[in-house]
């Protein structure tokens, strides 16, 4: 089918069937579909949408647009975690090893910072020299020997992904839900998994804030994994303040390892990441019962089996073999620290979740620009709860900058972010609901 017939028939609200998609797909990965092509398919799926089977066809097509990997002869169920991104969610840097030290491999393929988000891959680049980007091999050897391998995408992994993702980013269609789905899971798909557990957030810090339209984007995700033949299951957890009481680079690394050896758990944050390990063990078939898996997952973070696993897999993939014991000496520090306190007496109301991830790309450790360099040094600490009774002038967070002038902008911004009132309120549990196929 000609390119430009196959927009026709989505623009006129017709049904494409796999084949068509499949070469639409293949002419994105070899050239011969152009840019204004993509961006008109783009175009009438955003006002048109995708059937189940047709978001499925082009997950399907877009994963096999390259390499898709291979873990015959590793003896653990492999499965994987995506999280839709939010403010303080360094999840995956815990997560990760103790689904590992439970028996799962988890080849983990991370992104970057997106807007106000924070980037699983920016983190790990705070570790010095640890290998983001490995080759197949050194990915393969970091999943046999420690469990788990946390990486960046590859050029060889759902290329047609990238090049269409890169047109929707400049054509205004980046919020289709179908277009969203293929995206996603093209790339968690190509990572060879034998099942995946999504964390799609809501709230105020969230890449989609509605509740409804995250739980839509939920259904969507595991309906067309499912779909793709890979068990999928989604949390949906909460977003309306930052997940850890660190947001940045380099501190929610020590906030991950000081969280692996039980020096300090934020509450929401272990809540949230036990539940998640609790439920790729359900969906990986290593638990049947989630209380059981739970309880499991607990035992590796508590031994510290899951801080060991964390330790090994920086090191394979060429960090210091001392990380877990020596971070703060391998760490890089910001020049200036200075305490935000509380302009009055009262509760923590609500926060501003958007706006604390606004402040840590103020500071450096986020992009304004796709070619802008991070700053893995900066960052917020002690953030403050929702619902904390605070007295005036006590800390409402740490701001660690590079200068006083991105300091006081950092400043400025979490006094803006935090409502504080006599009222003490009521604080959703971090994990709302459960999706499931």
């Amino acid at each position: 089918m000609l390119a430009q017939e196959f927009i026709r028939r989505k623009r006129d609200g017709g049904d494409l069937a796999a084949d068509a998609v499949a070469e639409f797909v293949r002419g994105i990965t070899e050239g011969s579909v152009t840019d204004a092509q993509i961006s008109a398919f783009a175009m009438a799926v955003f006002f048109n949408g995708l059937s189940a089977d047709e978001t499925v066809a082009l997950t399907l097509s877009m994963r096999d647009s390259g390499d898709v990997l291979d873990w015959s002869g590793i003896d653990r169920p492999i499965c994987d975690k995506h999280s839709t991104g939010g403010v303080g969610d360094n999840v995956s840097l815990m997560l990760a090893p103790i689904a590992a030290a439970c028996g799962l491999g988890v080849p983990m393929i991370s992104g970057r910072g997106l807007g106000h988000t924070g980037g699983t891959l920016d983190k790990m680049d705070s570790i010095p020299g640890y290998t983001t980007q490995p080759d197949n091999a050194l990915f393969r050897r970091a999943v046999e020997e420690a469990g788990c391998a946390i990486i960046g995408q590859t050029a060889d992994l759902a290329p047609a992904d990238k090049r269409f993702y890169g047109v929707r980013d400049v054509t205004a269609t980046v919020e289709s839900i179908q277009l969203i789905t293929a995206s996603i899971l093209s790339k968690k798909l190509a990572a060879g998994l034998g099942s995946l557990v999504l964390d799609v957030k809501f709230g105020n810090g969230a890449f989609m804030a509605d509740y409804d339209k995250a739980r839509e984007l939920a259904k969507t995700l595991v309906k067309v994994a499912n779909g793709a033949g890979t068990q999928t299951t989604a949390l949906m957890t909460d977003m309306n303040q930052p997940l850890a009481s660190a947001a940045g680079n380099g501190v929610e690394v020590t906030n991950a390892v000081e969280f692996l050896t039980g020096v300090h758990r934020d509450p929401r944050l272990e809540t949230v990441t036990l539940a998640l390990a609790a439920e790729m063990l359900v969906v990986s078939e290593l638990d049947s019962s989630p209380a059981t898996a739970l309880s499991r997952a607990r035992d590796a973070l508590n031994s510290g089996a899951a801080a060991e696993t964390f330790g090994k897999m920086v090191h394979v993939l060429g960090g210091p073999s001392d990380f877990v014991e020596n971070h703060a000496a391998h760490l890089e520090k910001a020049a200036l620290t200075a305490t935000v306190d509380a302009p009055e007496a009262g509760h923590v109301t609500s926060i501003s979740t958007r706006d604390i991830g606004i402040a840590v790309v103020e500071l450096g450790g986020g992009r304004r620009r796709s070619e802008d360099k991070i700053d893995h040094a900066v960052g917020i600490t002690g953030l403050v709860d929702t619902g904390t009774a605070v007295e005036k002038g006590a800390p409402l967070a740490v701001v660690h900058a590079r200068d006083e002038a991105s300091l006081a902008v950092a400043r400025d911004a979490i006094l803006a972010a935090y409502v504080i009132s006599e009222t003490n309120p009521e604080v959703a549990e971090p994990v709302a609901e459960r999706i499931v196929s």
